[in-house]
């Protein structure tokens, strides 16, 4: 991409606060790159020209009711402002800063008009240079917009934060600060609404990313958080930009790290961020990457890091009988018990919970749908009964496989064999993203099995 904190960055596929000592401010950049000279290029050019407070858009697409593309310049204003907020930055501290992009239908007519100069490379999709961008058009109105962003994010992060960081922070962060949904106001205007992790597919059409990454978790060959750190210079598919989404995601939303991660981001986004994150007081590598591999394996539309947060610690050797609660509004939760590779267990579970609710079709609201341990079969969730009590160990890697849960068992009551030395792990069957309208819990019975 670029060796200093003003080339460019380039997209072929489908970062906060002001540091203490303020070793940088964000900068009123414009005019660096001559937007007003560039705009008046355009119109002589004979170019379609849509002017925002924040973004100049120059395209050659003709006009086409309902394309969304004349709201572009407003909706990147709105965007703006959430990355001054995600960066800690008063945007009135910035009241000039202007982007100029160019949405291409023909490469052709912008260097005929001077606007794609011969040093652009060929992308496939996008490319940034400080505050100038230039992108391909997008047939899905919902991917053309996320790329503005995302390209817009380059052209924020290069100017006001002099962003030079490694790989996987410029385009992480990228993906995740243009990520977004639209949702109409009182007036019916479609706003800008961040949504860093998406909520819903139809959010974020043709970006693809979290079916990617469960793709390559399917596959066993889910991205190593080590390697992803460390990647280099220039890979541009889709598995890398996935890969540093997921890692800029889960340090910015898990407990365990937003708060390291924030304060790293307070000072220079240099070639050294990483360096400065993993030496942060209390930062455990090992327990990241695992982290992360957690988090990979669960990853889902809404996925809800405080509920999916888990608890790694050791346990006590399960010798015995023992009592225990399964909270229905967590994800893994650790039982405090450790098995014993090879050896015999039990579970066994009771009571009922409730699990979301069905929608009655009748302005009084909806009705609270209730479960057993047995789950129930009016929906399923990769390939078992919503509600389902399930219990697993975290294996980690082993002749060739990633590190994983491994399902034990599942149901009211289960007899498994431990498939290592470790933790025993339980949970109902749903979705990450569907914990938040869960109430109640499960009583169980742990010890071992019977001969």
């Amino acid at each position: 991409m670029h060796a200093t904190a003003i080339a460019a960055v380039r997209l072929i596929g489908p970062l906060v606060v002001l540091g203490a000592a303020l070793a940088w401010l964000p900068q009123a950049v414009a005019g660096d790159d001559g937007v007003a000279a560039l705009t008046a290029t355009a119109r002589r050019a004979g170019l379609r020209v849509l002017e925002g407070e924040r973004l100049v858009l120059v395209t050659d697409r003709p006009p086409r009711h309902g394309d969304g593309v004349e709201e572009l310049p407003r909706i990147f204003a709105e965007a703006f402002a959430s990355w001054c907020a995600h960066y800690g930055i008063d945007p009135g501290t910035l009241p000039d800063w202007q982007a100029f992009g160019c949405l291409i239908v023909d490469r052709e007519t912008f260097r005929a008009a001077g606007l794609l100069p011969a040093h652009v490379p060929e992308f496939a999709n996008g490319f940034c240079e400080r505050s100038r961008f230039w992108m391909a058009d997008q047939s899905n109105p919902d991917y053309r917009r996320h790329l503005l962003l995302h390209e817009g994010v380059h052209a924020f992060t290069l100017t006001v934060r002099r962003l030079d960081a490694p790989e996987w922070y410029k385009e992480g962060i990228a993906e995740y600060l243009a990520t977004h949904r639209l949702e109409a106001d009182a007036a019916g205007v479609e706003r800008f609404v961040a949504a860093p992790l998406p909520a819903r597919r139809t959010d974020v059409e043709q970006l693809g990313r979290i079916e990617h990454l469960r793709r390559l978790e399917d596959a066993g060959a889910p991205p190593d958080l080590a390697a992803v750190l460390a990647a280099p210079v220039g890979n541009h598919d889709i598995a890398a930009y996935a890969a540093g989404w997921a890692a800029v995601a889960l340090f910015a939303g898990h407990p365990a790290y937003a708060g390291a991660f924030a304060a790293a981001e307070r000072g220079p986004l240099d070639a050294d961020f990483t360096a400065r994150l993993a030496a942060t007081p209390g930062w455990d590598a090992s327990c990241a990457a695992r982290d992360y591999a957690a988090f990979l394996a669960e990853l889902d539309y809404g996925y809800d890091f405080a509920r999916s947060a888990i608890d790694w610690s050791p346990g006590r050797l399960l010798t015995g009988p023992r009592r225990g609660a399964v909270d229905a509004t967590r994800g893994w939760q650790n039982s405090g018990f450790a098995l014993r590779r090879g050896d015999r267990y039990r579970v066994v579970a009771d009571g009922r919970f409730r699990i979301g609710e069905v929608a009655a079709g009748a302005p009084a609201g909806s009705t609270p749908l209730e479960s057993e341990a047995d789950g129930i079969s009016l929906r399923w969730y990769r390939g078992r009964p919503i509600g389902r009590l399930l219990a697993a160990q975290w294996i980690e890697p082993a002749a060739g496989k990633p590190p994983a849960f491994v399902i034990l068992g599942t149901g009211r009551e289960a007899a498994f064999t431990a498939a290592g030395n470790g933790p025993l792990f339980l949970r109902i069957n749903e979705s990450p993203g569907e914990l938040g309208d869960n109430r109640g819990a499960l009583a169980v019975e742990i010890g071992p099995a019977a001969d």
